[in-house]
């Protein structure tokens, strides 16, 4: 896979990187610890050397299991991880981030959860416009002058803040949702991140698996994955079914290909992207993730025909922060 840089960081990354929030073991349901530090290790096999976590996966447990994977080969992995979920209090709207100080001490946390002395991007994990953005973005340059931090950047599909938080011009990276589904980031985040040299991560590029083609009206989900709202939550059900149905459409256009690697695809087709960070359970679903950037990629026709199911711009955000 030819390398990317990674916006203004300068950092180099495979166009397709692992996303380890389901290798927690919450809100997704239980994962298995070896199978995750295996698909892991298969990852780098396949010139994988992206990796995204946060402090909130699984209370902290992804981090510490790719803190035990990196051991002896630092080098080989760009690790990326975030804070700001932690504490959250909806009602105030507000993180308990709320000093300089608390900024850097979370992220040495990360540190010690992850066991290196650097971290090669830093993200704010948050979609609300609270009082803490400044102080926030002020913690991150201090671990950059100190060496601790490469980059810094955001997670948010909220484009205002992603504005303010780029107010100085120094935010390297965005992690945004974007897919078939979700192509709402073409509007206005995907151009303004193209202009301002802010290289992109792309969060659910299968949406959360509906694009991975394994799900029916009838899927059920396991007790703390928090996708069984799709089946207890009456609109959530229908916007779930509605989406099957876009899937049913796109099939007929994969050719060959399997769902997966069309969404795939389709996500870093778009100038803007610098790698997506699906995430994988297990090494059946990492090679069906691998195997999109080895395959022919999408033709103007092929990007035609999804444009006629969701045009340019069309589908919902499948997930805010």
């Amino acid at each position: 896979m030819d390398l990317r840089v990674l916006g203004k960081s300068g950092i180099e990354v495979n166009p397709m990187g692992l996303g380890l929030w389901a290798a927690g073991g919450s809100d997704w349901g239980p994962s298995d610890d070896d199978e995750i530090l295996s698909v892991v290790d298969a990852a780098l096999d396949a010139g994988i050397n992206l990796f995204d976590t946060a402090d909130v996966y699984g209370n902290g447990h992804s981090e510490d299991l790719l803190g035990r994977a990196i051991q002896g080969r630092r080098e080989r992995f760009i690790v990326a991880t975030k804070i700001g979920w932690k504490g959250f209090d909806r009602d105030q709207n507000r993180t308990q981030y709320d000093t300089v100080e608390k900024v850097v001490s979370a992220v040495e946390e990360n540190l010690h959860r992850l066991r290196t002395d650097y971290i090669d991007v830093i993200q704010n994990h948050i979609n609300f416009r609270d009082s803490t953005m400044e102080v926030v973005r002020e913690g991150f340059q201090r671990l950059q002058e100190q060496g601790k931090v490469r980059a810094y950047g955001v997670s948010t599909s909220d484009f205002e803040y992603l504005q303010e938080f780029n107010s100085d011009g120094k935010c390297s990276t965005l992690q945004v949702d974007y897919s078939i589904l979700n192509r709402t980031p073409e509007e206005d985040v995907l151009p303004y991140c193209q202009a301002n040299g802010i290289g992109v991560l792309v969060r659910g590029p299968l949406a959360m698996g509906i694009l991975a083609d394994k799900f029916t009206p009838e899927s059920t989900f396991a007790e703390g994955d928090f996708r069984r709202n799709w089946q207890t939550n009456e609109d959530e059900r229908e916007v779930f079914f509605s989406d099957l149905q876009r899937v049913e459409e796109l099939r007929l256009l994969a050719k060959g290909k399997s769902m997966a690697q069309l969404a795939l695809q389709f996500a870093l087709a778009h100038p803007a992207v610098t790698t997506v960070i699906p995430g994988a359970r297990n090494l059946n679903q990492l090679t069906q993730n691998v195997q999109a950037t080895q395959s022919p990629e999408l033709t103007t026709e092929d990007q035609l025909a999804i444009n006629r199911v969701i045009p340019p711009g069309g589908g919902r955000k499948i997930w805010p922060a």
